[in-house]
């Protein structure tokens, strides 16, 4: 059975206003145009929805049957199209810790204010479970810490990063210039694999030290804040995570003998996902927040 709602809304018009011609008038359509529908959706349903009186149309026990119901599906299509009238709908997120925690709050307020009428569905864990549900069409967005290669995604630069490798205040090698094996006898504090932090820490700082010792691996920037603020090691984060420590002088930041630690975080979309406006639109106000708040 292929009905549609062009037949039914034909039906409901002929219903309503009692004539082909009517309808017709109603619909912008020709004459011939409504005909063809209504009989092509009483062909589809196998019977009669009206008995022919002469010219005129007499709906029978079967049209007002139909009837309540072809009203019904046709409100709620309505109801679908007022929804997403201009762009409006449910966007499902994930995006990584740090940016989840330390990021989107300002981004996400800052959109609902200006698009009060679009839903926002956050999740947040690491890199690798966004980039998981992604490819999965579980979320319609990622937001990740690291270039993710997966052919099946769409990657794109966003907003530039800094990792700040940072101890407690009294620790040994705060407040002078370290040289790396200083920083390899360390013990380090380490987001868990799988993490983007964790990755790039790995690639831009602890790849450069001839050994290192990782003490403890947590799955919480905040955990590690506070293990390091109590003695137990040293780390390194993005500078957003620790910024109001830093301005608190509860931690401190190290004197790496390195440049800058700088990385580069993502949005990553399916390559088959459709771009809706609403996403479309939350993309592009993603980009404009770098030059607006960065």
């Amino acid at each position: 059975m292929h009905i549609t709602l062009r037949q039914l809304e034909v039906f409901t018009e002929v219903v309503k206003s009692g004539s082909t011609i009517q309808a017709a008038l109603e619909l912008a359509l020709s004459q011939s145009a409504v005909s063809a529908a209504l009989t092509e959706l009483e062909s589809q349903l196998n019977l009669q929805l009206f008995d022919r009186v002469g010219k005129r149309l007499a709906i029978n026990e079967h049209g007002r049957l139909l009837y309540p119901k072809a009203v019904a599906l046709l409100e709620r299509m309505m109801e679908i199209e007022q929804l997403f009238h201009g762009g409006n709908g449910a966007l499902r997120l994930f995006a990584s810790s740090t940016i989840g925690n330390y990021i989107l709050p300002e981004l996400i307020a800052g959109y609902r204010r200006d698009y009060p009428d679009t839903s926002l569905e956050l999740q947040v864990g690491n890199s690798q479970d966004v980039v998981n549900a992604v490819i999965d069409f579980r979320v319609d967005l990622g937001l990740i810490e690291g270039p993710s290669h997966n052919p099946e995604l769409v990657t794109q630069p966003w907003l530039q990063d800094e990792l700040v490798a940072f101890a407690a205040p009294d620790n040994p090698l705060a407040g002078r210039p370290l040289a790396l094996a200083e920083l390899a006898g360390a013990p380090w504090i380490l987001r868990e694999q799988g993490s983007g932090t964790r990755e790039i820490v790995d690639y831009l700082l602890l790849a450069r030290l001839p050994s290192f010792q990782p003490v403890m691996e947590l799955g919480n920037s905040e955990a590690i804040k506070h293990a390091v603020r109590h003695g137990l090691g040293i780390s390194c984060l993005s500078r957003r995570v620790v910024a109001e420590a830093l301005a608190l002088g509860t931690l401190v930041t190290l004197d790496l003998p390195l440049p800058p630690l700088m990385r580069t975080l993502y949005l990553v979309h399916h390559r088959q996902k459709h771009l809706s406006q609403a996403l479309a639109r939350f993309q592009e106000y993603c980009r404009r927040f770098d030059v607006r708040a960065r």
